[in-house]
């Protein structure tokens, strides 16, 4: 088997890839585990520039090689902090009110990528097979074709691609799609992603697109697919009945002293539509008193992109209004919601969902959002709870079995909440093993698989393109 070269922004460590890492290190390790193969990327580490210009650091796990470089302030400054999260993060979420285009950091965007292809090339083969993640690395392909690579390369976008009149607000918005052109195949999470870059190439770039996913534009032809990123979820049920988090559980239960557990997970962020989901707790209060005092929302929001300040302001108006509905409706001995800022151990987080009677998962867009489908795993098949979530995330694809909301809509969350505390067992049981076999059929190594059986089954091209000429 030809060897697997993966990049992404950020690679995990080899001890993160056995313990705590999610469902791109897991899945992509897995996956260079059997071929054996090289993880490249950025170590989270910001350095000075002599210390980044060294060259990757290596480090062997069997078959495994991790390399990685650090970034000096500059490139972190403007790659990651800027154009990638200040303008393509809030524009694929479609927050274009959020977004901020700088011609600078869009320059330091594509001198990183070109940075980075160039010191990853010395580590390639030729018959290596290269998978890129995400959108910090758009340009990363178009990179390595410039410096004459012609192995196959693959993409896949984890967030939602949005569609063109949104796309249209970042000004090199057809650089950026014919960057995605240099790869062979290019995969999303939904099905509407895919329609939303196949309407671009069609309106905007004059090319054609098949209902087969072949898409011809820019002067390349490539495959589209969609592929649902998922989970182990046996490796999920162990995780939640592992020995060592039972204490931990208990003492969260007995706090409750015999209340409704509603459990949400998110990563601090504008997305995940954290303040409407307390707005909608706040409603579901005032309008049931018979649940005052008897139901508890845990949220847990771990900080991300701290230095940033659009996610300095979101943590204060969260904690705002948590202290907010607190003082409306805490009482000597009870607190309607505990809101907590910092991150927890996988097998805990996995714990807490089984024990929890609602997963709250309500975020204002999501490319897939794993935890709806952690939560559901987690459960207890016997006396499951109950998954609702938003309609705006992937994983409503397949989570048939949940109850679907618009976040936007506080009322109508609201009354979920109140539906799914009074489900019937019964019911709640069909609704997960509906739920449960959409995990099993779109599970993590059938995501891994399928992409990488249609990026290894490409014809190779072997005229790389010529070197952009804003590259030059």
């Amino acid at each position: 088997m030809t060897r697997l070269v993966v990049v992404s922004n950020r690679v995990a460590s080899p001890t993160e890839t056995k313990g705590s890492a999610g469902g791109l290190a897991v899945g992509v390790f897995g996956a260079l585990k059997d071929s054996g193969g090289v993880w490249f990327g950025w170590s989270g580490d910001v350095v000075s520039d002599s210390v980044a210009n060294q060259g990757p650091k290596l480090e062997q796990d069997g078959a495994v090689t991790f390399a990685t470089v650090g970034l000096p302030k500059k490139d972190y400054d403007q790659y990651y902090r800027g154009f990638s999260n200040a303008t393509l993060w809030p524009v694929f979420h479609y927050r274009n009110d959020l977004a901020v285009y700088d011609r600078e950091e869009y320059a330091g965007y594509r001198r990183v990528n070109s940075w980075l292809a160039h010191r990853a090339i010395k580590l390639l083969q030729p018959d290596d097979v290269i998978w890129v993640h995400d959108y910090h690395l758009i340009p990363f392909g178009e990179a390595l074709r410039s410096e004459g690579v012609t192995n196959r390369m693959g993409f896949f976008l984890h967030i939602p691609f949005p569609s063109p009149q949104i796309l249209l607000n970042i000004p090199p918005h057809e650089e950026l799609v014919k960057s995605l052109c240099c790869y062979d195949v290019v995969g999303f999470q939904t099905p509407g992603d895919q329609a939303a870059f196949h309407d671009y190439i069609v309106r905007h770039a004059h090319g054609t697109a098949t209902a087969d996913g072949e898409v011809e534009a820019f002067g390349r032809r490539l495959k589209t697919g969609v592929y649902r990123i998922g989970i182990f979820p046996d490796e999920i049920a162990e995780q939640a009945t592992r020995g060592e988090a039972r204490q931990d559980v208990m003492d969260l239960k007995q706090s409750l002293e015999g209340r409704k557990l509603i459990m949400s997970v998110d990563r601090l962020d504008y997305s995940k539509g954290l303040v409407e989901r307390f707005k909608a707790f706040e409603h579901f209060l005032e309008k049931s008193p018979e649940w005052r005092g008897n139901v508890t929302l845990v949220q847990i929001a771990p900080p991300t992109r701290s230095d940033v300040d659009t996610y300095q302001q979101i943590r204060h108006n969260l904690e705002y209004e948590a202290g907010r509905i607190n003082g409306r409706y805490s009482g000597l001995d009870y607190t309607p919601i505990r809101y907590m800022n910092q991150r927890y151990d996988r097998w805990k987080l996995m714990s807490l969902f089984r024990e929890s009677q609602i997963g709250l998962v309500t975020p204002l867009r999501d490319g897939m959002n794993l935890v709806a489908k952690e939560y559901v795993a987690a459960q207890n098949p016997d006396d499951p709870g109950v998954l609702v979530l938003s309609q705006f995330a992937g994983a409503a694809d397949e989570m048939k079995g949940a109850l679907m909301v618009n976040p936007h809509d506080i009322v109508g969350m609201s009354e979920a909440i109140g539906r799914a505390l009074s489900m019937p067992l019964a019911e709640r049981r069909e609704r997960y093993e509906t739920n449960m076999v959409m995990l099993r059929k779109y599970d993590l190594g059938v995501w891994r698989d399928s992409f990488l059986a249609d990026l290894r089954g490409v014809k190779l091209n072997k005229q790389p393109n010529k070197r952009p000429a804003s590259n030059k």
